[in-house]
């Protein structure tokens, strides 16, 4: 009988043997497996700036951090974890509650779930409710940088400097579009060792001719991420050939490629940290009582507010927030297309992106791709800006009448019903099923729980809305389980204070 003890297959994960250059920091991820045999993979992190002293305690400090953070995705996998660098107590309790967040994520979003990774039997694990999920022993240990003190820092910032965590998809575009506008935008784009980085190509190319601020720094975490499943005798052999929407396990992600803005964050003295997330990314879910975020968690307010008390408690005065936490899917898109035309035509939202001629361009036919082409089309946009001919647009209209697209049930059907309505999908069972007039879905949304005002700093609110309000249908409240039309004015905007301010 499978339980969750039996996912505990090796003995051992060492984060180690930390080397720093003024360029470049690395760490040994090794491996001792329950024969005792063991292994290792190197993880790296390089830029083309020097941003770390190995004689600096907190740039010692910070690199520990960022090599760290993988490792937060195994903690149901091992008897032992092992993190051998420089941490104070903060980073500590930061790494020990993430790994725990995670280990539950994981185990209700990837192991309790169909998960065609999965081999027989793991594949038929069921839901226990446990005080604690992660299985490992986490230690912290630091052999070599005990002849280093680390205090607390107190850093300034600059609240008009905002780091953009870049890539092609429509939510970073529309992001830098924003505070290009309005303050001084630095994206940020981890250059992935795969093939995730095609999705960026074409807008860092594009970036690089017109924002002086880009940056992009190397790291090679998605060889790693697959150099672990060749470890775990429950990952099918052949992963890597099994075509699908999800990653075979790994939930804590975005953290990875965050932590590799912080060293250009810190430098520079930049004070906002932006991810590009919308409304329906603040979700939480229940699993026979097993509480979770739906393996969005690093894409929801709470991975922003955690992250800014992280920072709060390290000195550092920087904020972490998404622009478009008001914004639905389509309304990202619509004022994408409406105001940023240039920056839309670099979208690539396909993680089966090719090269050809030297421009990267979407595959056309998975389930992300003919989300895109379905909004697009929905809002009277080219889906040909971005890459897609007609046979794709055809096609992937076509898949719409047949298929499901991951998006949150209002959303969907708010859809659907402008398909219809413009007749670009056939009616049919389906497709009338799911339709649904939702007029909120192109307004502004607030509510208390996913899109708040006291979510977001004080100092971004009415340029940001000024913004925003030209291209939405209006804006709305949540109030007793209805959507309520408000006029979003000064009174809104700043009466609400945001929860990081200063007392």
């Amino acid at each position: 009988m499978i339980n969750l003890d039996s996912f505990k297959v090796l003995k051992k994960l060492s984060v180690e043997k930390i080397q720093i250059e003024s360029k470049k920091v690395k760490a040994s991820y090794t491996i001792e497996k329950l024969t005792g045999e063991v292994a290792s993979f190197e993880l790296i992190y390089s830029y083309d700036q020097a941003y770390f002293s190995k004689n600096d305690p907190n740039d010692v400090n910070l690199a520990s951090m960022m090599l760290a953070q993988v490792a937060l995705n195994y903690g149901l996998f091992f008897d032992v974890i092992e993190f051998n660098g420089l941490y104070d107590k903060t980073d500590q309790q930061f790494i020990k509650h993430m790994t725990e967040n995670t280990s539950r994520e994981i185990l209700t979003n990837k192991l309790l779930i169909k998960n065609e990774f999965l081999k027989s039997p793991f594949d038929n694990l069921q839901a226990e409710k446990s005080e604690r999920y992660t299985q490992a022993k986490l230690v912290f240990t630091n052999t070599q940088f005990e002849h280093l003190t680390l205090q607390k820092e107190e850093t300034e910032s600059d609240l008009n400097k905002y780091a953009i965590l870049s890539s092609g998809g429509k939510d970073s575009l529309l992001t830098y579009g924003i505070i290009k506008e309005i303050g001084e935008p630095y994206p940020v784009f981890i250059n992935e060792a795969g093939r995730h980085w095609f999705t960026a190509v074409n807008s860092h190319r594009y970036y690089k001719t017109i924002e002086p601020n880009t940056a992009k720094p190397w790291c090679n975490s998605d060889r790693l991420f697959n150099w672990m499943l060749k470890q775990f005798p429950f990952i099918k052999e052949n992963y890597a050939g099994i075509r699908a929407d999800i990653y075979p396990i790994r939930l804590w992600t975005v953290a990875v490629f965050l932590f590799g803005v912080l060293p250009i964050a810190r430098k520079k003295g930049i004070g906002n940290i932006l991810i590009g997330d919308e409304y329906d990314t603040t979700v939480k879910g229940n699993m026979a009582g097993i509480t979770h975020y739906s393996a969005l968690y690093d894409q929801s307010k709470y991975f922003d507010n955690a992250m800014t008390r992280y920072y709060r408690s390290k000195g550092w005065k920087i904020y972490q927030f998404s622009v478009l936490r008001s914004l639905s899917e389509l309304l990202i898109m619509k004022i994408l297309i409406e105001r940023y035309p240039e920056l839309q035509k670099q979208q690539v939202s396909c993680h089966a992106a090719h090269e050809f001629n030297g421009r990267m361009y979407p595959c056309g036919k998975c389930e992300k791709c003919r989300r895109i082409i379905g909004m697009m089309k929905s809002l009277d946009g080219l889906p040909e800006n971005c890459g897609y001919n007609e046979t794709q647009i055809n096609y992937g209209l076509a898949a719409l009448a047949s298929k499901s697209i991951k998006q949150i049930g209002s959303d969907a059907a708010h859809l659907y019903f402008l398909l219809l309505e413009k007749n670009l999908i056939e009616p049919n069972d389906f497709t009338t099923k799911v339709a649904k007039k939702h007029a909120e879905i192109l307004k502004l949304r607030f509510d208390q729980e996913r899109s708040n005002l006291d979510d977001l700093p004080k100092h971004i609110r009415k340029p940001l809305f000024d913004i925003l309000k030209q291209h939405a249908d209006g804006t709305v409240k949540r109030m007793n389980n209805k959507w309520v039309e408000i006029d979003m004015n000064d009174n809104f905007i700043n009466n609400t204070k945001y929860k990081f301010d200063e007392k």
